[in-house]
């Protein structure tokens, strides 16, 4: 059955961008900037620890800051409030700079105008996180970011619109998906005032701001899919009618007309939940052991070949798999058959709530561990660059912000409130389009299977990595 025809928007109800203080600053031109500053400042501060301080992980700012803090603080940020990261992003600085050189600059290929590439950018980039331990290396961190402000720059230089946040950046399409679930969402105010409006400059830019990098026309946005939530959309409108509002949780996941019915927007959800899977079990005892079960079972000459092989299957071949499985056994159950696309598409989002919630669970685990971590980096730091004022000694004790009794059931709780979000998406999903029970029932035993797999894989050992623990 075909799902409803009206479209999804939220309505303007409460708009952060008419707040007091808040709105006007981040309607102003410099409100994204000053964001910006303060990142690029902290990832300078990142680079040359890296490259010039002490290479062991929890002694450094590189590691400890992007390996633990940063990924704690992007999914308090993506839970509360929205894609902050993309928002106060430094390496789309060099745009302006970039556009003035390039000038109009090529279009992007349109075969290349999908998932597929940050699908297989998101699965090369956790590979390579394990393979390389980038979180034991502030040397590698330090080049990791330098990277992507070449590639950022680059990208930017070459093409008009911009290709590296919306089709490249592994960490964008991350916050992306993460977004889905955020609590706020661009929209106008009135529809009314779009259609007269002759410049579009929310897209098109205007003197002010450049327009959406992202290529999103605000009366046409139905998700946060693609949103930076730069806001360069609100400071180029020129009749203010661009909002910011809050949106009931969920509410875009269970709109069945929120998300276009394609293969890789589908398949980026599945690689989404299951590199959340496979991060952590990358963590544990096990996937040592299966890692040389595999090197003598195979030969296997290069010690990063088992390593491949493991998260190929975890990461694409079970994914792709699994959806066409479950799609299809739940396309053959309901009445009247739809396209395998567009059913795999019609209940793919309901598993965002439980693979953020393994996501958040993980990385949670990492943040209550080492968060503290921090002061004694920096008086290290301050210490080997003269200054004395905090002591001569940093207290190398200070991790963990709370007991370690309380973290797994911490992370128990995460997983259940996220199956507990994705059966209702499911239940909604089903609803909405008309789809009967025993067609969802595959669906319900993937989330049920999915949340088990993470309540076992969180009841194993894990490396308490870049912490003090390890000092």
């Amino acid at each position: 059955m075909a799902a409803r025809s009206d479209l999804y928007h939220p309505r303007p109800g409460i708009d952060v961008l008419r707040w007091p203080g808040i709105g006007r600053f981040l309607r102003s031109r410099y409100g994204r900037l000053v964001g910006q500053l303060l990142l690029l400042l902290a990832a300078a501060l990142i680079v040359y620890d890296g490259f010039t301080g002490p290479q062991f992980a929890p002694e450094n700012i590189a590691t400890v800051t992007v390996w633990l803090h940063y990924r704690g603080f992007v999914m308090l940020g993506l839970l509360l409030v929205g894609n902050l990261f993309c928002m106060n992003c430094p390496f789309t600085l060099p745009r302006t700079l970039a556009r003035k050189w390039s000038g109009a600059g090529r279009r992007w290929p349109r075969a290349l105008r999908n998932k597929w590439v940050a699908i297989a950018v998101l699965a090369m980039f956790f590979f390579l996180y394990e393979w390389l331990d980038l979180w034991a290396s502030p040397w590698l961190t330090a080049w990791v970011l330098l990277a992507y402000f070449a590639a950022a720059f680059a990208l930017e230089f070459a093409f008009a619109e911009s290709p590296f946040c919306k089709y490249v950046c592994p960490l964008g399409t991350f916050n992306f998906v993460g977004s889905t679930l955020s609590p706020l969402q661009i929209t106008v105010t009135s529809r009314d005032v779009c259609r007269a409006c002759v410049g579009k400059e929310c897209i098109n830019g205007s003197p002010q701001a450049l327009g959406c990098g992202t290529e999103l026309f605000a009366p046409q946005i139905k998700s946060n899919l693609d949103c930076t939530l730069c806001l360069d959309c609100a400071r180029a409108c020129p009749h203010d009618n661009v909002a910011l509002v809050a949106r009931a949780p969920l509410r875009e996941l269970s709109a069945p007309d929120a998300w276009p019915r394609r293969w890789d927007l589908a398949l980026l959800i599945w690689v989404f939940v299951f590199t959340g899977l496979s991060n952590a079990f990358g963590m544990t005892p096990p996937v040592y052991v299966l890692e040389e079960a595999l090197t003598r079972g195979l030969k296997l000459q290069n010690p990063g070949a088992a390593l491949l092989l493991i998260f190929g299957v975890l990461n694409v071949l079970l994914p792709l798999g699994l959806a066409t499985a479950v799609a299809g056994l739940s396309r053959a159950l309901d009445e009247p058959r739809d396209s395998l696309r567009n059913h795999l598409a019609r209940f793919t989002p309901a598993l965002v709530p439980l693979g953020f919630s393994v996501w958040l669970a993980h990385n949670g685990f990492h943040f209550a561990t080492g968060a503290l971590s921090i002061f004694p980096v920096v008086h290290n730091f301050l210490l080997d660059h003269g200054v004395t004022a905090l002591g001569a000694a940093p207290n190398w004790q200070l991790s963990a912000i709370m007991p370690f009794t309380w973290l797994l059931p911490m992370q128990i709780v995460f997983i259940l409130l996220g199956f507990g979000g994705s059966f209702y998406v499911l239940g909604e999903n089903g609803r909405q389009t008309n789809t009967s029970f025993k067609a969802q029932l595959p669906w319900l035993i993937l989330l049920i299977g999915l949340a088990a797999a993470a309540i076992a894989l969180f009841n194993l050992p894990m490396e308490m990595r870049g912490t003090s623990f390890m000092h």
